[in-house]
């Protein structure tokens, strides 16, 4: 799998995820909690003989552990996307590391998340005890206690605001220089068909015109098929120049949306295609020509590249996100390799901070998705 999504928002857990972590946790919270404070308890109270610092030292060490693990079991158990944290690395002997591990700010974050995940966690093992025997309790209110679970480990848990925001302002960076690149990319290969294709048939009707008119007086059976010729040649450069327009963005996405630009995509797709579009209210413009495009392209690529015979389009919208999913039944092993149709797929969706991913095991089905934000 290749993904270039960057960390999600929470989501909403799974009833029986949720209350299986809220029924699983309930023991280790209890030891997590009895160990750090009988330890910074009796580690503060013997600092004073020494003998508290090597305690004081495994308290923090376990600090710092059992916050490493409560990240991988809500990241586990309630799909939280909790990335792995830096921590402050200190050169030199046992003392000076441990001052840094205490002056590290995710130490003292994650002890306040060990702290106010304990008393948190004997209330949600007597909602998940009730919930297992309370159909309605399981459905309605567990997982929206799982989701606010799931929050609080975000701030505590995650990583400093400083550092997320410097993250997103790079991601943002990276994702606004690909979107320059691939405009320069789409601009290129505007001025290539134009002078290729719509300027070569206007000189053409310009040439037919000028030797009619020099013919006009001595031979006019030869001006009648010059003038011939060049209309049809203008007429060829009026076709050409509609399809580089339907190109750039296609009447009937203006006009209909993308139900119906899709449907027509999919019509003239040498292979069967389903799709099914949700996408109310209408996103902007610029998503609905990202996801036009995107899915025209994959459509191509399917019909060259997979040796499928039928494949599946699917677009709706979440509350800010229009969802891009293009499957096939062909062969697989698609990749995203620089340079590659996929890459240009996903260039033109960083252009408004979209992402794709692809699943394509060896032997299908692939799986080619787009997640589209709609503001910005």
């Amino acid at each position: 799998m290749t993904d270039a999504k960057p960390v999600a928002e929470q989501p909403r857990p799974q009833a029986f995820k949720a209350i299986g972590f809220m029924i699983v946790s309930f023991p280790l919270r209890l030891v997590q909690f009895v160990l750090i404070v009988t330890l910074a308890a009796v580690g503060v109270t013997t600092v004073i003989i020494w003998v508290g610092i090597p305690i004081l030292l495994l308290a923090t060490q376990l600090t710092r552990w059992f916050g490493d693990l409560e990240r991988s079991w809500v990241r586990t158990a309630l799909g939280t996307p909790l990335p792995p944290v830096e921590r402050a690395q200190t050169e030199g002997g046992w003392m000076r590391r441990w001052f840094g591990q205490l002056t590290d700010p995710t130490t003292w974050r994650d002890l306040g998340y060990l702290m106010l995940a304990f008393p948190l966690g004997v209330l949600e093992f007597a909602i998940g005890l009730v919930a297992v025997i309370l159909l309605p309790i399981a459905i309605w209110v567990v997982p929206s206690i799982g989701w606010l679970h799931g929050q609080l480990a975000m701030s505590l848990l995650g990583p400093p605001k400083a550092q997320r925001l410097a993250a997103k302002a790079s991601r943002l960076q990276a994702s606004r220089a690909r979107g320059v690149d691939a405009a320069e990319a789409e601009r290129r290969r505007i001025e290539r068909d134009l002078h290729d294709g719509a300027q070569q048939r206007l000189v053409s009707v310009a040439m037919s015109l000028g030797r009619a008119k020099a013919k006009l007086d001595g031979d006019p059976s030869a001006v009648r098929a010059l003038i011939d010729e060049a209309h049809t040649d203008a007429k060829l450069a009026v076709s050409e120049l509609r399809d580089l327009a339907r190109g750039i963005y296609p009447a009937v996405l203006a006009d209909r949306g993308l139900d119906a630009a899709l449907s027509a995509q999919a019509a003239k797709a040498p292979i069967h295609v389903d799709v099914e579009v949700d996408v109310e209210p209408r996103p902007p413009a610029a998503v609905e020509t990202t996801a036009y495009f995107i899915v025209g392209e994959t459509l191509t690529n399917i019909a060259k590249h997979a040796g499928a015979t039928e494949a599946g389009v699917r677009v709706w919208r979440t509350d800010d996100t229009v969802v891009v999913e293009v499957t096939d039944n062909g062969r697989g092993g698609a990749q995203m390799r620089p340079g590659g149709g996929l890459a240009g797929l996903a260039d033109r969706a960083a252009t408004i901070d979209g992402v794709i991913s692809v699943v394509s095991p060896p032997g299908g089905p692939t799986v080619i998705r787009a997640d589209l934000p709609c503001t910005w």
